[in-house]
């Protein structure tokens, strides 16, 4: 061949690069090198040196400068730069739902002076969240929620007079709201935004009642899950324009304000479980009122109040434990939209009459536990009664259905269109329409829905058709929706699993995804009022169909240039070329980290990550000071872990594994798999892995309160209370909860003990430790069958016996954990189980349960444990021998809260400001990723080394 001809080629490739690199912007271009150099797993179209004219996926220009980057759930990892400053024409930056996407947000975004709309939910981004975002004055949009950014709510944001959507919902943001004071701005000035998103936060103090005036047209005010104290301000009930109101799950107190009912444009008010006194608040006038729950609150005892049977909008009313008494007005049932009805816990008694006209809407009414002495209906009421733990339901021979809590039956709200249902192969799903294809997964999460009956299928058909109509509206090809699993969470969200089918093809390209992904980051998407403000939680798509593009134009361009550069262009080449090459390298190696993995090995299959950073070992090295003794924190059969800290600042805990062992390959897979999709205050977060040299390394980040096994026995010099025993329970329990329940796919963590319940600086519980943890697949709902493995003292005994393993085998374990932080020793321990030992000292008919033997003396020492029997007889249901018999750890975790709310605490408040707030803080211990921490790997072992139970 002769070997002129690829010359030739290179200086076509040369003279169009020249010709159109002037098309956009050279800093511009400038700015996305640095993007797509910190980045992993970007867009293949993101070749050529003119991102404007060579159509860089994700990358939206006007004439030759970049004015919109929308890359949601591209599979992004890495970092933000600072160079992203360099787009000063930038108005969007959506990179929502890329979860491997960390580190710090750089203070030089303040420099995007006209950025408009700013979302960034469900990355992975860490640190405070810089003052600088208040220069950004043309904010429209701000959405940095479902992150971990830490720190005070900058003040600066009360400068963005342009803005309408403010969520920093679901961070970890401490401190106080910051109001204006004259020199220093404050969201006190917002006048001009609708939604305040701040739930789920760590957020303290007052809320300031400067905070809220008249000039303000606040629509949501969403402020539940935090630990905000004191009164609910009087100045509230001057935003004439809120709808939505959420202050429950924090620590308020008071009464509340008498003016509340000039709210009378409100659908949704949710004050549960704070400590708010005095009268029962007046309702009455509040004619739009769709949801009312104040549960959990220390009201004056009083009557059922009469704004009950006049507010004639309302479909849910929650009241429990609210001390309420008398007897149920008949025509509370009859308000036309009613369709459930809470009252249990309180005082109410005489006979119960729902009356002839009650709501064809009505779905439950669940009055256990009061003093209702009978029960009447005329027009033969068949919906959910539950009147468990009334006198009704005491009498000898009493065989109501009422006096039974039936178990609900799951629906899918969305059925196929008539057409016959199809076997998909692989990981493909019949669409609503009956064809095979790879949808576009995740959770939309409703945050405040006037509806609670989850089973009526046309309100889900109302959704399907708003997302659809709002799909095709913006041209995107989106063939079906569908809807399915409609649950209620802990914090009263209702979450729908939502699936997106592509049209035409069984798969969707990049930018079906981002346009997807972005009108519903951006809220793009509106739903129909009844839905309320929603957040949608992507899952990582893997399913990209190919992009084809043509390099035509740019060849026709270059052959036109003439030959008078020949010498110029053919040195270009050369270096073109020679760079070209450095970086495909760079990038090849980035984008395969697990290019040397063997899968014929028992470490199985190269793992699928969703959103783990990859590290070099190089990095690792020196953020560890060469792996130094002095950086050594612990050891165990697997390898050694050190401390190091990252060039962002971040401390991590490295775990790496012996040089040259295939021991633990396996848990190596499983964790960086399995950690990389799960992302949750109470679970330990995996921040990235390094796989190369012959070296298998997992970085976590840093806990550095060690075991609770460690606190448990006095290792860790931390005593823990009975309260805070407690909160760690209630915090196990939760990350145990989202593993089962919220994890895609579900996981069963299989060990389960509290060497692997860790304690972070202020004490709060994570769930550690992955290695032997099992995904359940669509096909494994019930249970897998698998070898037996997990730790003795902890294994479940039926897991054992059928080698059937269910989320009911962690909950045995959990019950365990529970014991022993009641007992403070270990599950076995000289021979004894602690099950047994508990169960055989067990008596119901004395104080405490005559277990004053079995607690530990440093919390039950010449105290009464407030909650105590409580908490042992959950534990004894949780070790119940068959796993029907065990609870779910949704119902351990509920119960757990109702446990501390008797104790006298509020289940959502924060732990220890910091460790050193208790007794005997740490004094130099082992941490908790050695030995038997992290490293714990308890194989199948034979019978006769199992404990009997």
């Amino acid at each position: 061949m002769d070997s002129r001809i690829p010359v030739f080629y290179l200086l076509v490739i040369s003279i169009q690069i020249l010709v159109v690199a002037a098309v956009t912007n050279t800093q511009d271009y400038g700015a996305l090198l640095a993007l797509k150099d910190n980045w992993q797993n970007t867009p293949p179209s993101w070749v050529g040196s003119d991102p404007c004219g060579d159509i860089w996926e994700g990358i939206g220009c006007t004439n030759s400068r970049v004015t919109s980057i929308t890359l949601p759930s591209m599979g992004l990892t890495g970092q933000l730069p600072t160079d992203i400053q360099s787009l000063s024409e930038l108005q969007t930056l959506d990179l929502s739902y890329n979860q491997g996407l960390t580190g710090s947000i750089p203070p030089s975004i303040g420099n995007l002076k006209k950025l408009s709309s700013l979302s960034l939910v469900n990355c992975g981004f860490s640190g405070p969240i810089p003052n600088s975002i208040g220069s950004l004055q043309q904010l429209v949009y701000l959405s940095l929620n479902s992150n971990n950014f830490t720190g005070q709510i900058p003040p600066s944001i009360g400068n963005l007079s342009n803005l309408f959507w403010l969520d920093l919902a679901e961070n970890m943001l401490t401190g106080t709201i910051p109001v204006s004071n004259g020199t220093t701005p404050g969201l006190d000035m917002l006048n001009n935004t609708k939604h305040f998103h701040f739930g789920k936060n760590q957020l303290s103090g007052q809320i300031p009642p400067q905070l809220f005036s008249s000039n303000m047209t606040l629509i949501h005010v969403l402020f539940e899950s935090n630990d905000l104290t004191g009164n609910i301000p009087l100045t509230l009930g001057l935003v004439q324009t809120l709808e939505v109101l959420r202050l429950d799950r924090n620590s308020l107190s008071g009464s509340v304000p008498s003016n509340l009912n000039s709210l009378t444009n409100l659908n949704e008010l949710f004050l549960s479980n704070n400590g708010l006194s005095g009268p029962m608040p007046n309702l009455t006038g509040m004619s739009y009122l769709n949801s009312v729950d104040m549960s959990n609150n220390t009201f004056d005892v009083a009557d059922v109040p009469p704004w009950f049977s006049t507010l004639q909008s309302l479909t849910t009313l929650v009241m429990e434990r609210t001390r309420l008494q008398g007897q149920i007005p008949v025509n509370l049932f009859s308000h036309p939209q009613l369709q459930t009805v809470i009252l249990r816990n309180n005082q109410l008694n005489g006979t119960l009459s729902i009356g002839s006209s009650y709501s064809d809407q009505l779905q439950l009414i669940d009055l256990q536990n009061n003093f209702i002495t009978g029960f009447r209906s005329a027009g033969g009421y068949s919906q959910e009664l539950i009147l468990v733990g009334n006198p009704v339901c005491l009498e000898t021979g009493v065989t109501e259905n009422y006096c039974i809590i039936q178990q609900s039956i799951p629906t899918n709200p969305t059925p196929s269109n008539n057409c016959a249902s199809v076997s998909c192969g692989s990981d493909q799903i019949s669409s609503p329409n009956c064809n095979c294809a790879y949808p576009y997964t995740g959770t939309l999460l409703l945050r405040a829905p006037s509806f609670s009956n989850l089973r009526n299928l046309t309100i889900y058909t109302i959704l399907q058709n708003s997302l659809m109509n709002s799909f095709q509206s913006h041209q995107l090809p989106v063939d079906s929706v569908s809807l399915s699993n409609p649950t209620k969470n802990l914090d009263d969200y209702l979450l729908l699993s939502l699936e997106i089918f592509p049209s035409g093809q069984d798969h969707f390209n990049r930018t079906g995804i981002s346009g997807i992904g972005s009108v519903l980051s951006s809220q793009t998407f509106k739903p129909p009022e009844m839905f309320g403000p929603y957040v949608f939680i992507a899952s990582l798509y893997g399913y990209f169909a190919g992009t084809k593009k043509s390099s035509s134009t740019g060849i026709i361009i270059g052959a036109a240039v003439g030959g008078s550069v020949l010498v110029l262009l053919l040195l270009l080449a050369g270096f073109y070329a020679f760079f070209q090459k450095r970086r495909a390298e760079r990038a090849a190696k980035q984008n395969n980290p697990f290019a040397s993995w063997d899968p014929t090995k028992s470490s199985g299959g190269i793992p699928q990550l969703k959103g783990a950073r990859c590290f070099s070992f190089e990095e690792l090295k020196k953020c560890t000071n060469n792996f130094s003794e002095a950086s050594e924190i612990g050891s165990g059969g697997y390898g050694r872990v050190y401390r190091g800290t990252l060039l962002s600042g971040q401390l991590v805990a490295i775990k790496r594994a012996q040089q040259g062992s295939t021991q633990g390959g396996l848990e190596f897979k499983t964790e960086i798999e399995l950690l990389s999709r799960v992302h949750h205050k109470n679970v330990v977060s995996l921040v990235g892995f390094c796989f190369e040299q012959g070296e298998q390394m997992l970085v976590y980040e840093y806990i550095p309160n060690g075991t609770l096994m460690e606190s448990l026995s006095g290792k860790s010099g931390i005593r823990l209370d009975w309260m805070m025993r407690l909160r760690v329970a209630v915090a196990a329990a939760r990350g145990l909860q989202y593993l089962h329940e919220l994890a895609n796919p579900p996981i069963i963590h299989r060990d389960i003990k509290t060497n692997n319940i860790l304690l972070d600086e202020r004490l709060n519980a994570k769930v550690a430790d992955f290695g032997l943890s099992k995904p359940m697949g669509d096909t494994e709902r019930s249970h897998v069958t698998t070898q037996v493995k997990g730790t003795m003292g902890y294994l479940d005994p039926e897991y054992y016996m059928t080698q059937q393993l269910t989320e009911k085998s962690d909950v045995y374990s959990f019950g365990v954990v529970m014991l022993e932080l009641m007992t403070a020793r270990a599950p076995i321990e000289k021979g004894k189980y602690i099950v047994r030992e508990v169960r055989e000292a067990m008596d119901k008919t004395k104080d405490q349960y005559n277990l004053q033997g079995v607690l530990d003396p440093t919390i039950s020492s010449g105290t009464t444990l407030k909650g105590v029997e409580k908490f042992v007889d959950l534990a004894m249901r949780c070790v119940e021998e068959t796993g029907a018999a065990r609870p779910t750890m949704s119902e351990v975790v509920k119960e757990i809260e109702n446990i501390m709310q008797l104790a006298g605490l509020n289940p959502t408040a924060e732990s220890a400001s910091t460790s050193a707030s208790y007794e005997g803080a740490s004094k130099g211990f082992d941490h908790p990723y050695s030995n038997e921490g992290l490293f714990a790997y308890s194989g199948a072992f034979p019978p006769s080394k199992l404990e009997a139970k």
